[in-house]
């Protein structure tokens, strides 16, 4: 008999290897639990806010809120990059070229669409304003079609001028469209360029300085179509 041992004591050495692969995986296993990576972060979203500057700029009791002709309002037009809900910035200072995301910000609804609730706010202060379909039945029904008024949104962003310096910009092309029996005619076109101070470096200062530019933008639109032609 080549060995001796007592098989008793031989087991003992059989086991451990197996022992020792138990206690390795469940080493691992804990380890691995405590790696689990958190859940994503949730963006914050973000809108232009209470909407003081329709009510600032609301006609006196006094006047006729219905006293200019009634007007057709189209969906604002964007660029495809100012489709989505990404709130962008430039670093104006670096490479004004690149539009890039901050990546824990959106806003509620895309840009376009935030200035079209804006606009359509203040120009109903002192006229009736309709939508495409709206006008469309009024011109079967009365045989009149209200001039429309055609918005595109060039330019939305967080421009930094330098680390510590940044404004909202906000780039819009006007353009009012009278229709006749001959056709469709530009009444008149413009373009707006505004800019107001961010008060901080980051997301939120960013939507503060967009928010205050397309107040302003759109208070410059609403003077600019109630001018007499």
């Amino acid at each position: 008999m080549k060995n001796n041992a007592h098989p008793h004591t031989r087991a003992p050495a059989r086991r451990l290897p197996i022992l020792a692969v138990l206690a390795a995986g469940a080493a691992l296993l804990a380890s691995g639990c405590g790696a689990l990576p958190d859940k994503p972060a949730r963006a914050t979203l973000y809108d232009f806010g209470p909407n003081v500057a329709a009510a600032a700029a609301a006609a006196p009791a006094s006047a006729n809120p219905s006293a200019l002709p009634p007007i057709s309002l189209a969906e604002i037009d964007a660029s495809t990059r100012l489709e989505g809900t990404q709130l962008l910035y430039r670093l104006g200072y670096a490479d004004a070229n690149e539009l890039r995301p901050y990546g824990q910000a959106r806003w509620s609804l895309a840009p376009a669409q935030l200035l079209h609730q804006r606009l359509r706010d203040a120009l109903a202060a002192r006229r009736t304003v309709l939508g495409p379909e709206e006008s469309a039945t009024i011109a079967r029904a009365e045989g009149r079609v209200p001039d429309t008024l055609r918005v595109s949104l060039d330019e939305f962003s967080h421009y930094f001028e330098s680390p510590a310096t940044s404004v909202g910009l906000v780039r819009l092309r006007a353009t009012l469209i009278r229709s006749g029996s001959g056709g469709d005619r530009v009444l008149a076109q413009r373009s707006f360029a505004v800019q107001r101070p961010a008060p901080s470096a980051d997301a939120a200062g960013g939507v503060k300085g967009l928010a205050a530019a397309s107040d302003a933008a759109v208070a410059e639109l609403v003077a600019w179509v109630d001018q007499p032609r």
